[in-house]
């Protein structure tokens, strides 16, 4: 499993910059938001989930975005959803709950997680994940975000969940 400094070392390597704020432990949205306050961009929540024939989902939102998983399943094509255990995020993601990130899928060699990611979320820069880590939050660009997407064979599921439809 790839920890934090060898994401870092892969981003640059991929050529993505970013910037790094170390802060205590946040384990929710709703924590931290003095240092939420000192970082640009858009917050991001996310949600490792694992449906009913044991398919593996993340969804990266922005972090004030509802997600109704009782409504979520037929517009992504999943079966039923509910949360992934602590130890399916640690094989596959590298994380603990409370780190749970769209940066995890550095970590997901075998492709078993799909990536599903908020339009809104989308159309936000900068954006800011925990980087394998909930005592630090790192902004990437957009652009750089996409890069690291790409350069793992990731494209995401672009989901409006406010009109929950699937977007192009």
């Amino acid at each position: 499993m790839k920890r934090r400094e060898d994401l870092f070392a892969y981003l640059k390597a991929i050529g993505v910059s970013h910037t790094t704020l170390e802060h205590p432990a946040v384990f929710t949205v709703g924590e931290g938001a003095e240092i939420k306050a000192a970082l640009p961009g858009s917050q991001t929540k996310n949600l490792f989930l694992k449906d009913a024939k044991d398919s593996l989902w993340l969804i990266s939102a922005l972090g004030e975005t509802t997600i109704n998983l009782k409504r979520l399943h037929p517009v992504i094509g999943s079966a039923r959803l509910s949360f992934g255990s602590p130890i399916l995020m640690q094989e596959t993601l590298g994380v603990t709950p409370g780190s749970v990130t769209a940066l995890g899928l550095i970590n997901d060699t075998g492709g078993r997680v799909r990536f599903v990611l908020d339009a809104a979320l989308a159309l936000a820069d900068p954006v800011n994940f925990h980087p394998l880590t909930n005592t630090a939050t790192t902004a990437l660009s957009q652009a750089g975000f996409r890069t690291f997407l790409a350069s793992l064979g990731i494209t995401p599921l672009v989901v409006d969940f406010a009109s929950m439809t699937v977007k192009d």
